[in-house]
């Protein structure tokens, strides 16, 4: 089929918030924007430096992901060129996978013309991640709190979230793999009783917009936290900061290795240059959470 080209748009995301663990996630304001434009085979190139490593031809996360699309619904797969401008750092916590299957479904959805439903997506990315909380919020914006098993998929969405946000950076990678291989395999039943409480606590307050509690049943998370907090430099001296600071709570973006930090609105910047001079490791992003998901549109890059 002939077709025109087009750009999609995806936020990034922080998952979890503590004791969420994979079923919360907020999306950021920091984007990725992929241009697809007809081409007689695949390519993908990445306008940072930073991302050439990345795969660019049909072994791109994009592209694997709208063939898989494709084959779902039994159609062929026109090819493209793809050209990403994107500010979402690589395998630090903030949803890069996530917004790249994003990116395939809703490109895949163009280029076919199968018009899927949102439900439609949000299930085909979960699957593809095998966890709502990040694909959930890049293709919807704002807060979602989700449930997902082999059956079904449920997700309560908060468009709007009237927050600041810091995002602490650091230099070095952290796969997710590598992350969950730090997780136990049993929790005790005490522990998840409690570690249930505070998640279901917590998710109450944030569909209200109560931060203040929300943010203190961040503190409470006993699924991740516990185990991976070891392998982030300062993790312990900075939740410490950030109580002197005000914050509303603090938390590890998804796996690692990035921080998350709930402030009040507005106050984002002045957190994050005070963060910035004790902890000189980490690159401070001061931000705002995305309400707008995915988004598809004609502007050519």
């Amino acid at each position: 089929m002939n077709w025109k080209e087009f750009s999609v748009t995806v936020p990034a995301s922080t998952a979890n918030l503590g004791p969420g663990f994979d079923s919360i996630g907020l999306a950021l304001d920091i984007y990725m924007l992929v241009h697809a434009s007809p081409a007689t085979a695949w390519l993908v190139e990445y306008k940072d430096p930073a991302y050439q490593q990345i795969a660019s031809g049909t072994d791109n996360l994009i592209v694997t992901t709208a063939q898989a699309v494709a084959d779902k619904y039994g159609h062929p797969l026109p090819t493209a060129k793809l050209m990403v401008d994107t500010d979402i750092p690589l395998s630090r916590g903030l949803g890069s996978s996530a917004s790249a299957i994003a990116a395939g479904i809703e490109i895949a959805d163009r280029l076919i013309g199968l018009q899927l439903p949102m439900k439609e997506k949000l299930r085909i990315g979960t699957e593809l991640e095998g966890h709502p909380d990040n694909i959930s919020a890049s293709l919807l914006g704002g807060l979602t709190i989700s449930y997902f098993d082999e059956e079904d998929l449920e997700i309560v969405h908060v468009p709007e979230v009237e927050i600041g946000v810091v995002i602490l950076v650091p230099p070095t990678e952290f796969l997710t793999v590598e992350s969950r291989n730090l997780l136990p395999e049993v929790l005790a039943y005490k522990t998840t009783i409690r570690g249930s409480a505070a998640g279901n606590t917590m998710a109450a307050a944030l569909v209200r917009g109560d931060w203040k509690v929300a943010g203190r049943m961040m503190q409470k998370d006993v699924f991740h936290e516990p185990y991976r907090k070891d392998h982030f430099p300062d993790f312990d001296a900075i939740q410490q900061s950030c109580l002197e600071l005000d914050v509303f709570g603090s938390a590890i973006s998804g796996a690692g290795p990035s921080l998350f930090i709930a402030v009040k609105k507005g106050q984002e910047k002045r957190v994050a240059a005070q963060l910035a001079a004790k902890f000189p490791l980490y690159e401070c992003l001061a931000i705002r959470p995305s309400s707008t998901g995915i988004k598809i549109g004609e502007t050519v890059v």
